[in-house]
């Protein structure tokens, strides 16, 4: 009998230690790669995966964020830029999704911490304020984009994720030179 009591308490505490400790939430990037690791750590997909994880967190931020122009911004045309990357970074999220999974490649289901942190920062503004941070923050997004879509183009192993890359380069040129002549506006 003491021992069922001893076995009940302890498992009521761990259960407790448990609940309590759920308000933390693991980063869905870092949760993605440590899987990808752990799966291709001894094949040549590791710094594939990397870049699919790293794209998918950046496409997830983009689709956000455009929708987040929806009700922040005040000009139109920041709030169609959103529209865009809506619609644009979405579909290619749908593409990456599909040869992930083939390619047995983990992606985030949700925001990194970073990007999370961006998202609630830029959350935080409204109207003219919004419409300026966002665009300057989509110029700087999107020339970092194409630096490692180019750098995947040229160095990815897999076949799949290197036409990929190459393919998205046209839109993201386009999206910055759109980010950057809004951004000519906004100054």
């Amino acid at each position: 009998m003491k021992k069922m009591i001893l076995s009940a308490m302890l498992l009521s505490s761990a259960l407790m230690f448990s609940a309590c400790n759920t308000n933390k939430t693991e980063d869905s990037t870092e949760v993605a790669e440590e899987q990808n690791e752990q799966k291709l750590d001894s094949t040549d997909m590791d710094d594939d995966a990397e870049f699919a994880v790293a794209a998918a967190d950046g496409g997830l931020m983009e689709v956000k964020l455009g929708e987040l122009a929806q009700t922040n911004a005040a000009d139109p045309k920041v709030k169609e830029f959103g529209k865009n990357m809506i619609t644009d970074h979405g579909k290619a999220g749908e593409e990456l999704h599909a040869a992930a999974t083939k390619k047995n490649i983990t992606l985030p289901t949700g925001l990194s911490d970073e990007k999370q942190k961006k998202y609630d920062e830029l959350a935080a503004k409204k109207g003219a304020e919004f419409d300026k941070a966002y665009v300057s923050f989509m110029v700087d997004d999107h020339k970092d984009d194409i630096s490692e879509f180019e750098k995947a183009a040229k160095e990815c192993k897999d076949p799949d994720l290197k036409t990929w890359a190459e393919g998205k380069l046209p839109t993201l040129r386009h999206h910055l030179e759109m980010a950057q002549s809004l951004d000519e506006t906004k100054k």
